[in-house]
């Protein structure tokens, strides 16, 4: 008996759907960035056919469409590539964005990955009476009579993993008087591309991890005069120790010792190498870099440069909370005022999961797994969930790998069960 024919709404949508309805013979997968781009890369090798849907209209869009030009990855390209094909062996150390772009556009061509593009989904949930999920996109259809138009869709499968990833939304802090006092200009980190519009200009840039940094430097090498809020406590490594990725340093240290053991070693050969940072400003937490990474998720700053910019007073460090804009300026908490012409939103990013997945036993109301790594990935009733680690690429990677290997086996088991063929996808109207 076809599902699709045993598929009626659930009695909590209280509504009967009336656009395209799609019998989806595999999973969909939410997100088309590395995450999603891994999972149907594995879904590839174990010959399961699957859908993603990207709300943009590009792969990697955070990487394509909000990220700042002069951005390269911040790990060896070893701990950044995806499963089942390595980084070309030209590409330098730490690839630039296009060059991870580019790579991640022949990964997608490699295996035939084409996700349905400028699909947002709206709602996925399981719908108990017959044991499947419902997952509900909006896509827009052109413009007509002068309003645009959106078709909706629902997809019915058996498995949904959920590849959005951990920066799906950008965090837009309420400060006193930013939008209503302030005459300068007002962007997002996610919507800087370069300082070359900012020459001369005092620019407050809102944050201390590794964008703000990054883009304090690159305002500097643009003749900006950027000064950096630092409200809060922050570990800043140099990027490589003695010729040696300090992130590939701390990896291979912790296969021998344990992590404060390993902290204690990047933290003395941090202070040899960077010097004494707490006199400019940049207080050290009580935690180390690696405990405060896995234990709350905060990344510590691996410096290309800023940390040099900051000694030389190219970059001022303001180590107050904001309490209010003004005209032409900002006041500080401790009553310190200063002028400016910009301010950049360094502030980071959030998950948006809670707003569209209705369910709220995996995840949790930050939109992140309830289980930390390595035992996040998968839910119940054939929900899943990669790019959630916090462990960048390479956590990503191992949990796409798991999860394309759990559906596989279960695919592949009651396809040679049932004897049926396995077809790419098959579309019905269930209306």
């Amino acid at each position: 008996m076809n599902n699709c024919e045993l598929c009626v709404p659930d009695q909590e949508e209280h509504d009967f759907f009336t656009g395209r309805c799609v019998l989806v013979n595999g999973p969909v997968i939410v997100g088309a960035g590395p995450s999603g781009l891994a999972v149907g890369a594995g879904l590839k090798q174990q010959g399961v056919p699957f859908v993603i849907i990207e709300r943009a209209n590009c792969i990697a869009s955070l990487w394509q469409n909000r990220t700042y030009d002069r951005l390269n990855l911040h790990l060896p390209k070893q701990f950044c590539q995806l499963p089942y094909v390595p980084f070309p062996r030209k590409f330098p150390n730490y690839p630039s964005k296009h060059q991870f772009v580019g790579y991640l556009e022949s990964y997608a061509a490699h295996f035939g990955i084409a996700p349905r593009f400028g699909e947002t989904v709206g709602s996925a949930r399981y719908d108990g009476a017959c044991g499947l999920w419902r997952v509900r996109t909006r896509a827009a259809a052109g413009v007509v009579g002068g309003g645009s138009c959106e078709t909706e869709t629902e997809y019915i499968c058996r498995w949904v993993v959920v590849a959005s990833g951990e920066n799906a939304e950008k965090v837009v802090p309420e400060f006193d008087g930013l939008r209503e006092e302030f005459a300068g200009g007002v962007v997002h980190a996610c919507d800087y591309k370069s300082g070359e519009g900012f020459g001369g200009k005092r620019v407050l840039v809102v944050g201390c991890g590794n964008s703000g940094m990054e883009v304090s430097l690159d305002l500097c090498h643009h003749r900006a005069l950027p000064s950096m809020v630092v409200r809060s406590s922050v570990h800043v490594l140099p990027r490589e120790i003695f010729g040696k990725s300090t992130f590939e340093l701390g990896v291979s240290m912790m296969k021998w010792m344990p992590i404060w053991v390993v902290d204690k070693v990047l933290l003395g050969a941090s202070r040899l190498i960077l010097g004494n940072i707490d006199k400019y400003g940049l207080k050290r937490p009580k935690m180390g870099p690696l405990q405060l990474k896995n234990t709350n998720g905060k990344t510590p700053v691996l410096d290309i440069g800023t940390l040099s910019k900051i000694k030389s007073g190219e970059i001022e460090v303001v180590p107050h909370g904001i309490k209010k804009f003004l005209h032409g300026g900002v006041e500080f908490v401790n009553g310190e005022i200063l002028e400016i012409d910009s301010v950049i939103l360094a502030t980071g990013y959030c998950s948006n999961v809670p707003s569209w997945l209705k369910e709220s036993e995996f995840f949790t109301s930050d939109g992140f797994p309830r289980n930390p790594f390595p035992n996040g990935w998968k839910g119940k009733n054939g929900l899943y969930a990669v790019g959630f680690t916090r462990r960048g690429i390479s956590g990503a990677s191992l949990d796409a790998i798991r999860v394309s290997q759990d559906i596989g086996k279960i695919w592949n088991r009651e396809t040679k069960q049932k004897n049926r063929s396995v077809g790419v996808v098959c579309h019905k109207r269930c209306n």
